[in-house]
């Protein structure tokens, strides 16, 4: 009786650790906003590594509600570079439910000095993870 209790326990926690997601029907998107309930709010989570997917991932931890990304620098501009934090605020859908802080520095003689941040980048940033939010919360509902 104890090797079959071992084995259930070893077969379902072979499931748990695959990733594997009981969902039905459900598509990945769904699936990966319901398994973050209860931290942060799920669609702002999934909004901002949308919004920010252009930058490499560095940390992101759903219950704390932060996600840390790296530094990034563009093709048309070799001597800047950027890197932002994302900070989920509440549970809930709302406006201010999250905060973007943006970092910029550029090359001056070969070392990396920080630079100033135009105040609307964050500003931006943050509309644009609650407009994702939003449609993400609406193609569930509808």
């Amino acid at each position: 009786m104890k090797a079959v209790r071992n084995l259930v326990a070893a077969a379902f926690g072979a499931i748990v650790l695959s990733g594997c997601v009981f969902g039905g029907g459900k598509n990945v998107e769904q699936r990966v906003v319901e398994d973050i309930a209860g931290g942060s709010n799920p669609y702002l989570w999934r909004a901002s590594l949308d919004t920010l997917e252009n930058l490499p991932l560095v940390n992101a931890d759903p219950l704390g509600g932060t996600i840390i990304y790296d530094w990034k620098s563009y093709p048309d501009a070799m001597d800047e570079r950027i890197k932002a934090t994302v900070y989920i605020l509440d549970s809930r859908l709302r406006a201010d439910g999250v905060k973007v802080s943006v970092f910029r520095q550029t090359k001056v003689e070969g070392e990396w000095t920080d630079a100033t941040v135009d105040g609307d980048t964050a500003i931006q940033l943050e509309n644009a993870i609650l407009t994702r939010a939003r449609n993400l919360k609406a193609s569930e509902l509808g």
